[in-house]
């Protein structure tokens, strides 16, 4: 093998050649490496703080929805207490009520009693003078003998 004049010439360029790239190439292409690399990492971890970002936000979340319904819980026992309250003071209106028109009912029944029976001794005084004077085949005044009439219709 014969090293001839071309091929160290090749030698000398290709090594100026790399030593031309080491020094001018070389380092934008590692300087844009290092940057990519960089953000690349950069990315990775801005992505890990936005999972546990996330997870914060999701456990927040599940605090605030169990805080809701403890609240909406607490809301509907309020709701359901007022509700009984209302319902036995309705009750006991509704009681009172009741027992108020009653007793104006047994007034009413008491009075109505009276008057029939004030109206029957009435009839009975009016019969029994009827029937004295068909004894008596005579007047009978009822108005000189109205307390002869009263005493007789109470003993009735």
């Amino acid at each position: 093998m014969n090293i001839n004049l071309t091929l160290i010439s090749q030698m000398i360029a290709f090594a100026i050649f790399v030593a031309f790239c080491m020094k001018y190439v070389w380092p934008p292409i590692m300087k844009a490496l290092d940057e990519r690399a960089t953000k690349i990492a950069e990315g990775l971890a801005a992505a890990e703080r936005g999972q546990q970002e996330q997870e914060i936000g999701r456990q927040k979340a599940l605090e605030e929805m169990k805080a809701a319904k403890a609240k909406a819980a607490d809301i509907v026992a309020q709701a359901q207490k007022r509700y009984n309250e209302v319902m036995d003071e309705a009750k006991r209106d509704a009681q009172g009520e009741a027992d108020r028109i009653k007793t104006a009912a047994h007034a009413e029944i008491e009075q109505e009693t009276n008057r029939a029976r004030e109206e029957l001794r009435e009839r009975m005084a009016a019969l029994a003078v009827a029937a004295a004077e068909k004894v008596l085949e005579k007047e009978i005044d009822a108005n000189a003998h109205k307390a002869l009439i009263n005493s007789f219709a109470k003993q009735l």
